[in-house]
């Protein structure tokens, strides 16, 4: 299953309260693409050098969980779950992400995961539907109106409202090239919505779409 959406839209709740609801795997991209940032900074790299970037883009190991009750991100054997969503890094991390030698390697490290996981996977991020996996399943393209985004995401950091809108406004514009919508996909606005609404109907949809059953399934037992 393919979960894409702009930032602060609630995509990494909403996948791994779905992957908990049908027994699946959870793939969070998003942070493979943080913890490359974080290495670049930690390694005092300038981010903007995307020749540099490109250079470099291979050398740090990247490790992420797929348990849902139990999400960790590593590079080079060191957590770093905490370290990749500080604001530091996000105000970073469309540096790195949008060198293509980057993408290169992300997405196959993702595909790789993907066809993998067993009984099956909630992957999330941005181009999920559109360019990791384009075959699934299921594509749901998460949004949200812009405040409640903003809100939903400030609560997360305890961060101020009005600052946490106009980094995800920047986001937003320097991830549109990898924003789009797979045509197949279904658009949820999940702006009314409480999150265990969000999970409920996206398990609903995965569940009519039989190829997604599984012995896993939470809602068959």
């Amino acid at each position: 299953m393919a979960v894409d959406g702009p930032s602060g839209s609630g995509k990494s709740s909403t996948s791994k309260g779905v992957a908990k609801a049908l027994g699946l795997r959870y793939l969070d991209t998003g942070a493979m693409y943080r913890a490359l940032t974080w290495w670049f900074m930690d390694q005092r790299a300038d981010t903007t050098d995307s020749g540099a970037v490109a250079a470099n883009a291979g050398r740090p190991r990247l490790e992420v969980s797929t348990d849902p009750d139990d999400p960790w991100t590593r590079v080079d054997g060191r957590d770093v779950s905490e370290e990749i969503r500080t604001r530091e890094v996000s105000q970073q991390v469309s540096l790195v992400s949008r060198v293509p030698a980057v993408r290169e390697r992300l997405i196959a490290l993702q595909r790789g995961i993907i066809a993998g996981a067993e009984p099956g996977i909630v992957a999330e991020g941005r181009d999920i539907g559109t360019v990791v996996a384009p075959d699934a399943v299921l594509k749901v393209f998460l949004t949200a109106d812009s405040d409640a985004r903003a809100r939903r995401r400030a609560a997360e950091r305890g961060a101020e409202v009005d600052t946490t809108e106009a980094d995800q406004a920047r986001r937003d514009r320097l991830d549109a090239a990898q924003s789009a919508k797979a045509d197949d996909a279904v658009l949820l606005d999940a702006t009314d919505l409480t999150l265990d609404e969000v999970i409920q109907k996206i398990a609903t949809l995965a569940r009519e779409r039989s190829a997604l059953a599984c012995t896993g399934d939470a809602g068959a037992r």
